[in-house]
């Protein structure tokens, strides 16, 4: 198709990309929650005698449950905070826990057990995605906020002094708000991009990948995807190429969410859906022997449309990322079988039309699962976009506009679930053990 995006508009984009595409150990809000204590600790100059966290409701429901890497198993918010205090490095984002070693690990419960910390909900409105620390050690204090993204500092004082004030929605800083894009325009990017500006995203589905496998060697999570490879899964499931993604897919999870130390490439502050975004899309082009330039635009494809699906919906809501990703990942399967424009947007409306009621009860081991439902429903939707079956705007939410249909979904996620947000939250918060 010809090409209608100028190249400082592409430039803009491969930009955008690169901010959003980023790497990550472990779960991105606890290492969110780890990376500010840790610049508030560094901004203190000293070790922290106490340390006060204030978290939005959707950042404390995404920590609750998860592996924090390289604690061997140990699980949430605290142990986060603790490594964050005492050997956490802002400089490494959210990788910010990478140089923990066993003897850290040990040295971070004790000072977690100490009564050292305060975790919990901020008081008053604050954005979706909050995060503010308060470290203090004799008369010194240190202030640090996180909020609107999961790395986007706002504000940082020391004993006062006011070292930084960045408003969240200013300059380049957010990310996703300043390129105005359409699955259109996403489906040309992709398709005509200079190859050589967008075959970096290989390296998401290279460090994804390795994730994944590591997954396969050992007991990570519920260890859905190393169970999907045994021969009577196989027998089950097929020996197939559905198999191997959703093995692959929900591989990867597994090792995440149970805290293992390897990174994975993450998209628009979530590894998950860096996880979903690549993986079924890399499984599809090797199985069927894609070339490389078709393995790395349908990879753009998909990445790209997950970073304009958050665009509207925002970082955090009660609608899973799995259903944003993999629709993401509909998209480059779709591609890869031929598709053009129309199939792709067809692929999109299959997918809002089966996947909208999908919920975020935190992020937690048993996310393999999600990622496994909403990674074999994007192969469906691709399928019958490819034979151009396609859910009308007769049926549900799913309009004759495909961009009207994400925006339809995305109001869903961001607007019609605030409730049951905070009903999730609730539940999560007063179960009984």
């Amino acid at each position: 198709m010809a090409c209608n995006i100028s190249p400082a508009e592409r430039q803009a984009i491969i930009a955008l990309i690169h901010r959003e595409i980023v790497p990550a150990i472990g779960c991105t809000e606890p290492m969110a929650v780890s990376l500010c204590v840790a610049r508030a600790a560094e901004t203190l100059g000293r070790r922290p005698e106490h340390i006060n966290v204030s978290l939005s409701a959707n950042i404390l429901k995404n920590a609750m449950g998860v592996g924090i890497p390289g604690t061997g198993g140990m699980i949430g918010l605290p142990i986060a905070v603790a490594l964050g205090a005492l050997f956490g490095k802002s400089e490494y984002g959210l990788e910010v826990l990478r140089d923990v070693t066993p003897a850290d690990v040990e040295e971070g419960r004790r000072y977690m057990d100490s009564g050292a910390l305060h975790i919990g909900l901020k008081q008053g409105p604050c954005d979706i995605l909050y995060i503010e620390v308060e470290a203090t050690a004799g008369n010194d204090r240190a202030l640090t906020v996180i909020e609107g993204s999961h790395t986007h500092f706002t504000r940082v004082e020391r004993n006062g002094e006011v070292l930084l004030d960045a408003h969240k929605g200013s300059g380049a800083a957010q990310g996703a708000d300043d390129v105005k894009l359409t699955l259109k325009k996403v489906y040309e990017f992709a398709d005509t991009a200079p190859l050589e500006e967008i075959d970096f995203i290989l390296e998401a589905a290279e460090m994804n990948k390795k994730a994944a496998e590591k997954s396969f060697t050992g007991p990570y999570g519920h260890s859905l995807g190393r169970l999907l490879r045994k021969d009577e899964e196989r027998r089950i499931f097929g020996n197939g190429i559905l198999s191997e993604i959703l093995s692959y897919t929900s591989g990867a999870c597994d090792a995440r969410m149970s805290g293992a130390m390897i990174p994975v490439m993450s998209n628009s502050g979530s590894g998950n859906q860096g996880v979903s975004a690549t993986l079924p899309v890399w499984v599809y082009a090797e199985e069927t022997h894609a070339s490389r330039e078709q393995m790395i635009r349908a990879l753009m494809l998909s990445g790209l449309t997950v970073i304009y699906i958050k665009q509207s919906l925002g970082r955090l809501s009660a609608l899973c990322g799995c259903v944003v990703a993999s629709t993401g990942s509909s998209c480059g399967i779709t591609y890869l079988m031929g598709g053009k424009y129309t199939e792709v947007s067809y692929a999109v409306k299959n997918m809002v039309a089966n996947l909208a009621g999908m919920l975020c009860d935190g992020a937690k081991p048993s996310c393999a699962l999600k990622v496994a439902t909403s990674t074999s429903t994007a192969v469906m939707s691709a399928m019958l976009a490819m034979e151009h079956q396609c859910v009308t705007a007769n049926e549900g939410i799913v309009d004759d506009d495909v961009d009207q249909s994400i925006l339809n979904l995305t109001r869903i996620g961001r607007e019609g679930m605030q409730q049951t947000d905070k009903l999730i939250l609730e539940i999560m918060t007063t179960k009984k053990h």
